[in-house]
């Protein structure tokens, strides 16, 4: 049995994460680290409650970093935890992924014991907007025009992660949402390998703001991406 971490990277979440940790944690994975990534200081209780819950550490920032901030965070702590976990997977704060698509990755992962392991989404979903679903598609088609590599969702949030790659991922550039993305160039310019599993539809609770999220502004991910290909290749991490 593999000894796995899961990550959630958390700005200002619903009192509904504390549920959620709780069935993590009755699933096999070993231990939850919470980076609170500069919540307004009304979310202080549900922090307060997450801090209190057995094999859950809540790590803190006191500013909004952004997603790639915090799960460097992330990493830097388990790497100090030497040789306890064989892998990390990373979670959504806001009920993104289900339990049943987190327990898919978690045994899939005896399949994939190395590299990076995508969960990635149906855009075909009644959830999902026709700018949600055409914004997937450009960001996926336009990574492939220049990378050669053909990835169905690069912007899901739900990924297992080997611990031999946390060295190399700490160093890519990228705070916010783009560091999903930054994290697939390095992984293909590093020769790690790179896996997909297809989960359950993409969800999007209406009326509610996702803060890191996985839909993003397609024109704007775009333009980052051919910022990094553009950019000369020893200066990339």
């Amino acid at each position: 049995m593999k000894n796995i971490v899961a990550i959630i990277p958390a700005f200002n979440p619903q009192q509904s994460l504390i549920t959620y940790v709780h069935q993590l944690l009755a699933t096999t994975i070993t231990q939850i680290v919470i980076v609170n990534d500069g919540s307004d200081q009304k979310y202080n209780e549900i922090f307060e409650d997450l801090m209190k819950i057995d094999r859950c550490q809540v790590l803190q920032h006191n500013g909004n970093i952004g997603k790639g901030g915090a799960l460097k965070t992330a990493f830097a702590y388990i790497r100090k935890q030497s040789g306890m976990y064989h892998g990390v997977l990373t979670v959504g704060a806001h009920g993104q992924h289900t339990l049943q698509d987190v327990k898919l990755i978690l045994t899939m992962t005896k399949v994939f014991s190395e590299g990076i392991v995508l969960g990635v989404r149906n855009f075909h979903s009644v959830d999902s907007t026709f700018l949600s679903y055409w914004g997937n598609r450009a960001t996926s088609l336009f990574f492939e025009l220049l990378y050669h590599r053909k990835l169905t969702d690069t912007q899901t949030g739900l990924r297992y992660i080997s611990i031999n790659e946390l060295p190399w991922l700490m160093k890519v550039k990228g705070e916010q949402y783009d560091y999903d993305t930054n994290m697939l160039i390095a992984a293909l310019k590093r020769k790690c390998p790179i896996f997909e599993v297809e989960i359950g539809q993409l969800r999007v609770k209406k009326n509610t703001i996702i803060h890191y999220d996985e839909i993003t502004n397609a024109g704007t991910l775009i333009t980052r991406m051919l910022m990094n290909y553009l950019k000369p290749r020893n200066s990339n991490g």
